[in-house]
């Protein structure tokens, strides 16, 4: 599967994003999903996940409230909804994919073999 993630920019303190994790090549709906981000000379780290189906989502603490992940599988997308962002979640955004069964833990950034070239994004206080 290939993904593509898109949707990044700048934005205020307080304002909103929506990123999008578009992919191709495979059948999606059997993918589950992740978003990471890394600021530059720290290591990538988790931010949220969804199920193939949607129905079971995860956050990493800083995120819990303000971000949220839902997918589309017509469309082959995963959005990641960030409201109330703060410039500590200035940072590349990446999104990643693996087939369900093969995941054992969404937060593992190891665990996930696919990968977009990530998008970034800058938030200015």
């Amino acid at each position: 599967v290939q993904l593509q993630a898109c949707g990044g920019g700048t934005v205020q303190a307080g304002g909103s994003l929506r990123l999008s994790c578009v992919a191709s090549g495979d059948t999606f709906s059997t993918y589950g999903v992740g978003w990471f981000r890394q600021v530059s000379g720290k290591d990538r780290e988790f931010v949220a996940a969804i199920s193939w189906s949607g129905t079971n989502t995860y956050y990493t603490d800083s995120v819990k409230g303000r971000f949220a992940i839902s997918r589309d599988n017509t469309k082959n997308t995963v959005y990641l909804q960030m409201n109330s962002l703060k410039p500590e979640d200035t940072a590349v955004y990446f999104c990643a994919a693996e087939k369900e069964y093969l995941i054992r833990y969404y937060r593992d950034v190891g665990g996930y073999p696919y990968w977009g070239q990530g998008t970034q994004v800058t938030v200015s206080s």
